[in-house]
């Protein structure tokens, strides 16, 4: 799921820029970041993700509901990667539905997170993995299925061969599915109130979004692709594009995070999901 300022126009942590950032800077910024910042995020949204709940974005759809991996038969004793699992909420969810999940993620303190709710409810905990997406230290066709809540994809700089390890790591027939921040907000400031309403920048600049420090080593980088660029990266990797999923924001719903927002998920798309088979 998303930090507070996922999207551009954000500048409270340090300086904000739009420059170029390589595979190598973004993953040393994405491990430092989360690493510094998961207790706090913990502590901030742990309620919402819960501890066994697998939900897909801020508007708040559940897997249980939207059942975009398959149905809950589908899912028992099935292998499943979970990349950028964070503290592997939606692992958990998975392994209660008969599942064998692998929970992967960059930062050493979210996995510590993951371990620790695991202690606090007994049994047996969740497998977890650190390591970078962009290469999978997994065998060929290890899984049945691979999926990511706001996690990893964005914060890859070159999200084409992502997609290509993911494949790789997947089953013919598996089935890869993913949420990221939908690609129209890149053109609105990063605001929940009617701020955020008006366009201010271009939805085809792909210029990375970096925060750095001040010897300009970044801290924070995110990268924006269009859906034309996303769906040429899974056709491009061999996948076949099934769905692409951009949730309502549900009435009642009045939970704001970051610049997501009642205002501005009944206007504009917040969420995109992907929803691809491997060939």
């Amino acid at each position: 799921m998303p930090p507070e300022h996922l999207a551009v126009g954000d500048e409270d942590d340090g300086d904000a820029v739009r420059r170029t950032a390589g595979e190598h800077e973004s993953s040393r910024a994405s491990r430092h970041w989360w690493d510094r910042n998961a207790d706090e995020y913990q502590d901030e949204h742990g309620e919402f993700l819960g501890d066994d709940r697998f939900v897909w974005c801020p508007e708040g759809l559940d897997e249980a509901e939207a059942r975009l991996l398959g149905d809950a038969d589908s899912l028992k004793g099935r292998d499943v990667l979970e990349i950028g699992a964070g503290a592997a909420q939606c692992a958990r969810w998975l392994a209660a539905q008969g599942a064998r999940p692998v929970a992967l993620d960059i930062s050493f303190r979210q996995l510590q997170h993951a371990r620790r709710i695991d202690l606090g409810r007994g049994g047996a905990p969740v497998a977890v993995v650190q390591a970078d997406a962009a290469v999978l230290p997994f065998a060929d066709g290890a899984f049945d299925l691979a999926c990511s809540a706001y996690g990893a994809v964005p914060f890859s700089a070159d999200t084409a061969a992502l997609m290509r390890e993911v494949h790789r790591v997947l089953r013919p027939g598996g089935r890869w599915v993913f949420s990221v921040t939908h690609p129209i907000r890149w053109a609105f400031p990063d605001e929940p109130g009617p701020e955020g309403l008006t366009a201010a920048a271009s939805y085809f600049d792909r210029t990375p979004y970096v925060e750095q420090d001040e010897q300009g080593r970044a801290t924070y980088v995110e990268h924006h692709r269009t859906l034309g660029d996303r769906v040429r990266e899974l056709t491009g990797a061999g996948f076949r594009l099934l769905d692409l999923v951009e949730p309502e924001w549900p009435d009642g719903h009045q939970q704001e995070w970051g610049g997501w927002s009642p205002l501005r998920g009944r206007l504009i798309p917040g969420t995109a999901i992907f929803v691809a088979e491997r060939g």
